[in-house]
């Protein structure tokens, strides 16, 4: 749809609500393509995975089960034994 400045200036809540719509609107000026009106969209970087290398270190007992904190677990409320 293109529309020329002054209706652009009396209809920009029609003409808003059209682009958000999915509308394409085209303003003009003295009959020339001037600006296009799309709707504001957050735009979400993409992540890029990486950049911390060097910088974290994980210690060789990561893995390591602790007898400690299984016990806490597995003696607590939350999971009461199924006997």
């Amino acid at each position: 749809m293109k529309v020329n400045m002054h209706e652009a200036k009396s209809q920009l809540s029609r003409l808003a609500r059209l682009a958000r719509e999915g509308e394409d609107v085209v303003i003009c000026n003295s009959g020339r393509p001037w600006v296009r009106l799309t709707p504001y969209r957050e735009t979400v970087e993409r992540r890029q995975p990486g950049g911390l290398e060097g910088q974290i270190v994980i210690g060789p007992d990561f893995d390591d089960e602790d007898d400690e904190i299984i016990a806490a677990f597995e003696d607590s409320r939350i999971f009461p034994n199924a006997d």
